[in-house]
């Protein structure tokens, strides 16, 4: 719970300064890259969660990595690694990707259906609900077979249950009762 408390802290004053600086876009891109890569190499993912490695080693390290990285980007790097911080770094790029998507009025969440859903259907079930949410809405598609039909939206602690399992679901209910 603290480093989610940090995280936030830390991507907070990130997009201030970006704000202010008029570089959101540039760093949102290197933190894009930044997630791209980490999830991609174990070793960068050993390197940023290594006590043993010194700071002034991984921060010669960020200089060769991410050579073509935004300035501001690469201060932020070195400044949470001499704050022993540099764990939290993919934390902080999820949050900063949260307040910014906040500040542009983005609604995020989750579709899941039981098979793929075509463009048309997607738009016609996002314009049926857009009106019930305040901003635009970008919701992530998940499959899951189990749901048998139908589909369930889930937006911050909002859910839609409108498939066929749980339809069943309480109609058994219903029944045993």
């Amino acid at each position: 719970m603290a480093s989610t408390k940090s995280s936030v802290r830390y991507a907070t004053a990130l997009l201030d300064l970006c704000l202010e600086q008029g570089k959101v876009e540039e760093v949102e891109a290197d933190l894009i890259r930044f997630t791209v890569m980490l999830s991609s190499s174990k070793e960068l993912k050993i390197l940023f969660n290594s006590p043993v490695i010194r700071d002034d080693k991984k921060i010669a390290i960020y200089k060769m990595l991410f050579e073509e990285f935004n300035q501001i980007t690469i201060s932020f790097f070195n400044l949470v690694t001499k704050n022993g911080r540099e764990h939290l770094l993919p934390e902080i790029a999820h949050q900063f990707d949260r307040l910014l998507k906040k500040q542009r009025n983005i609604v995020t969440g989750t579709i899941t259906s039981s098979i793929a859903l075509d463009a048309k259907t997607k738009q016609s079930i996002l314009d049926k609900i857009s009106s019930t949410f305040e901003g635009t809405l970008a919701l992530d598609e998940v499959v899951d077979e189990s749901l048998l039909g139908g589909f369930i939206i889930r937006i911050d602690d909002k859910q839609i249950d409108a498939s066929v399992s749980s339809k069943l679901k309480k109609m058994k209910q219903e029944l045993v009762k």
